[in-house]
């Protein structure tokens, strides 16, 4: 059974977001992208266990970040803010949010397990 270490997970989507804010503004969306992965790399590395072990915590930053973000843009909708929701992450409807963080699930876990396979 796989032990979930929390602490980590909690520095993957701390690192996550503060790579996104920077290579964003550099780079764009593709940007962002690129800080996620580097994050979800970073999880998967300091797990030091198998690669299911680092795929599993890098699909939870990927899962846990996407829904922070939902409830964020979600919040942001609700106080009239809806063209700043827009910018941050251009998601229409509730069915773009789930296949968002499903995308943001796999590339968190093919992350996770290449840093794991690093660190072995």
């Amino acid at each position: 059974m796989v032990e979930i270490n929390w602490v980590k997970v909690r520095r993957g989507l701390i690192l996550s977001l503060v790579l996104w804010l920077i290579l964003r503004e550099v780079a764009g969306d593709v940007g962002g992208w690129i800080g996620f992965f580097l994050a979800t790399l970073y999880v998967g590395y300091k797990v030091d266990e198998s690669y299911k072990n680092g795929a599993i915590h890098g699909a939870l930053v990927g899962i846990v970040g996407g829904i922070i973000g939902a409830l964020i843009i979600a919040i942001l909708y609700i106080i009239g803010l809806g063209d700043l929701a827009k910018q941050l992450w251009p998601v229409t409807s509730i069915i773009v949010v789930i296949v968002a963080i499903i995308i943001y699930a796999i590339i968190g876990a093919i992350a996770g397990s290449i840093g794991s396979k690093i660190k072995k």
